[in-house]
Parts: structure tokens; C-alpha cells; sequence
């Protein structure tokens, strides 16, 4: 029997990955591919649920099965080599670990200082605030957004995660795309009010965006979402400063009705108004 070790997100991710591979290129269930292999079926269920660390060999073998050439098997070897580190980094436009993190977590707590929140975006939004940050380019922009608004399906689940979403007034005064847009965006996040709060503009936060994961049976995960990197941690000391953040949001954050009234403000703004409010990025 495979003995299973801690998972983490990217675990998970490349698992889930094996998963698709054998039930797509050999047509096998865990057990039969199992009995191919020689292993334990366990071993298979451990290995594609990332429970389990698989070797060299356990992984040319797996591959080879699935019709799988060298090629393939080294660049599988070089992301899985890291799939078990409290500490993953990767580029920020590999979305696959973070959409299958946020699938699956029980809870979902998110921070967001500048921008309104990635699963509340309208997709007018989202495609402004990739063109004002300039950080990819234009040809990726469609893409970008048609996945931040797929990712959203998941609020509308019979058994979506438990969701708050705090964002810092900052995010609403900053004007991104035109005064329709704005408008159209503060109308969405007024009709999912239950799950946000309200940092106030003059609450004494210093943060950047943060999330935190937590799960039915596996150790919580936090998520910091930059332009270049996105990373991973679930170091526990690092766990238990995010969720000392979160404390500390919800000290600060405008109550649920207060939030409700504050975003019926901006909603209720002459669209004129929405040019002239807060920043704008060159």
C-alpha cells in the first residue's frame, strides 16, 4: 500500500492532471491500470489524488502507459519535481492549479487593495484592467478574461465554497475603463453583497492581496496573486499570518449592511461622476 504524504495545491493540480491522462489516452480505470502496472491499486489512487510522492520510475512507467514519449515525461518531471514544496512559484498566466484550488476549498477569504475582486468582475472590467496594466499582451487579453469569467461558475454552485470577499474602498475609486463600465461593475458587486465587505478608505490596513483556502481534507493554502507570479504557500506559520490578516480585516471591514450601503452609494452615483472618481493608471 502507497503511504501518503501531506498534498499541497500543485500536488493536487498534477495529479488531477495523471488522472485526465489515463482516462483519456488509455480509456483504464485506477484498478485496471493498477494491475498494467503492477502496483497496488492504491498507489494509483494516491498518486493522482497528490497524496503521494511518485519516483522517477513510478512516473516514466505511468506515462509510457499513457503513450507518452520522453519529451513529455521530462517536462511532467521538471513541474513535478516542485509539486510538493510549501512554497510554489509560477507564472502568473498558469491559471490551472489556482482555478482547481479554488474548485475544491471549503472556504474562500480574499483581500483585494487596488482592484475589485477576480470572481466578482464584470467582463468589461476585467478586460480594462488587463489593458490598463499592460503587464500581457494584447492577443492573451480575450482569453484572460473569458477564464476569470468561467472561474465565477462557481458561485453559482448548490455547493459553492463559504466566500468573503474584502475590498478596500481604494479598489471602487480607482477608475478603470470608462464611467459605463464602472457602473456596470459596482451594479455586480452590489447584487452579491452578502459576500463582501467593505475596507473603509481611511482604515488603517497595510496589505496586498491575499487568499486563503481552506479544505475539507487537506492543510489550508494561501494565495498571493501578483502581475509576474502567482504563489503558493502552505507553510503553517505562513497560514497563520493570513489568517491574522483576515482578523484583522474583519476588525476593520464595514459590517454586512454598512457594506451594502456604502456599495449603493457608488451604484447610485450620476455615471459623470464614476470619470472623476479616484485614480486613473497611464
Amino acid at each position: 500500500m502507497a503511504t501518503t504524504t501531506p498534498s499541497t495545491a500543485y500536488s493536487r493540480d498534477l495529479g488531477d492532471e495523471l488522472r485526465r491522462l489515463r482516462e483519456t489516452c488509455t480509456g483504464l480505470t485506477g484498478n485496471a491500470l493498477a494491475v498494467k502496472l503492477g502496483w497496488d491499486p492504491s498507489k494509483v489512487s494516491t498518486v493522482e489524488t497528490g497524496k503521494y510522492r511518485a519516483s522517477e520510475i513510478d512516473l516514466v512507467q505511468y506515462l509510457s502507459m499513457c503513450g507518452k514519449d520522453i519529451d513529455f515525461f521530462e517536462d511532467f518531471k521538471r513541474r513535478y519535481r516542485y509539486a510538493f514544496e510549501e512554497y510554489i512559484v509560477q507564472v502568473s498566466d498558469n491559471l490551472r492549479t489556482l482555478a482547481m484550488a479554488e474548485s475544491t476549498a471549503k472556504t474562500i477569504m480574499r483581500y483585494d487593495a487596488q482592484s475589485v475582486t477576480g470572481l466578482l468582475q464584470t467582463p468589461e472590467y476585467a478586460d480594462a484592467w488587463y489593458r490598463m496594466g499592460g503587464f500581457v499582451t494584447e492577443d492573451r487579453i480575450p482569453s484572460l478574461v473569458q477564464f476569470r469569467t468561467d472561474r465565477q461558475s462557481l458561485l453559482r454552485r448548490h455547493d459553492r465554497p463559504i466566500c468573503w470577499f474584502y475590498i478596500h474602498e481604494h479598489a471602487l475609486q480607482l477608475q478603470v475603463g470608462d464611467s459605463d463600465i464602472m457602473a456596470d461593475q459596482y451594479a455586480r458587486l452590489l447584487f452579491s453583497a452578502q459576500l463582501i465587505r467593505i475596507i473603509p478608505a481611511n482604515a488603517p490596513v497595510v496589505a496586498t492581496n491575499c487568499t486563503l483556502w481552506e479544505f475539507e481534507k487537506a492543510m489550508p493554502v494561501a494565495f498571493i496573486e501578483g502581475d509576474l507570479v502567482n504563489v503558493f504557500v502552505q507553510d503553517p506559520g505562513a497560514i497563520v499570518r493570513a489568517r491574522l490578516l483576515f482578523d484583522r480585516l474583519a476588525e476593520v471591514a464595514l459590517d454586512a449592511e454598512q457594506s451594502r450601503k456604502k456599495l449603493a452609494e457608488y451604484v447610485g452615483r450620476p455615471r459623470e461622476d464614476h470619470d472623476d472618481a479616484g485614480t486613473r493608471l497611464a
